[in-house]
């Protein structure tokens, strides 16, 4: 009789929320390429989806994600490359993982549950909001590998905590405990281990009943915000704004003020 296994990637739904969980635990949830790619398939259907309003993304075991998966890269680097491939392989993988979940239309939660590490340590830092386990590290690991950071880490690390913190981490290689991690700006919250899963659940059903698509153009703004001047900023804003006010949700929101009651949000 065939042993049935445990998918790589674990998703469920329920109360509007998308829970996405890495289950290679033995890896400490390294990411291999399908991987990668069923995420990325995950996050677009829950941007088209109205059954979907958040995302939590977690891990199994000790670890939430221990970056991308290296086995066989020796080999293969061994046997020759052409020119390219490196590049290539970053631009379909790491890199496109990390813009699926910038380009997500609904919030993403990082649930950090132990080592975040390279492209992990990216992929919680690409999320909307980061709650981390007293437990998790983080963990720029390329320079112990003789690497170049990827995954967007050069991106996103000195929009979080700007340039010199960011080099600080990506010179050295130290593993950052996550209350350091909260201290610089890279975590939203701590929590003991024990109430992770709690408080991003929390999270994320409160964000489910919220204005979906104003939740959307919000993130699109704040993602877009760095990478302009102020009168692109500002004109973005005002078009969003344009654009939010035909939603049911908005016009919601001001009628609820106006009759002096609580809104009640539909997605739409």
């Amino acid at each position: 009789m065939t042993e049935l296994t445990e998918p790589a990637v674990l998703h469920t739904t329920g109360d509007h929320v998308l829970s996405i969980t890495l289950n290679r635990p033995e890896t400490l949830n390294a990411l291999t390429p399908d991987q990668r790619d069923e995420i990325v398939r995950l996050l677009s259907e829950a941007s088209a989806s109205p059954d979907v309003r958040a995302v939590v993304l977690t891990g199994t075991g000790r670890g939430f994600c221990a970056g991308a998966d290296l086995r066989g890269t020796a080999a293969t680097t061994a046997g020759g490359r052409v020119a390219g491939d490196v590049a290539r392989t970053l631009r379909t993988g790491a890199q496109r993982l990390i813009a699926a979940v910038l380009d997500c239309e609904k919030p993403v939660i990082a649930a950090v549950n132990g080592t975040a590490a390279g492209l992990g340590a990216h992929l919680a830092f690409a999320c909307d909001l980061v709650v981390a386990a007293e437990s998790a590290r983080f963990l720029e690991v390329f320079v112990r590998r003789g690497l170049v950071p990827d995954g967007g880490g050069a991106y996103l690390l000195p929009r979080l905590i700007g340039p010199q913190r960011a080099k600080e981490l990506m010179f050295f290689g130290d593993a950052l405990t996550a209350t350091d991690a909260e201290r610089m700006g890279l975590v939203n919250r701590v929590v003991p281990d024990g109430d992770l899963d709690k408080t991003a659940r929390a999270w994320a059903e409160r964000l489910a009943t919220g204005p979906t698509r104003a939740l959307a153009l919000t993130k699109q703004l704040v993602n877009a915000s760095l990478d302009t001047d102020r009168a692109t900023a500002f004109a973005a804003e005002a078009a969003a704004q344009e654009i939010n006010m035909t939603t049911a949700d908005a016009q919601e929101g001001v009628r609820s003020f106006v009759e002096r009651r609580s809104a009640v949000y539909r997605g739409h």
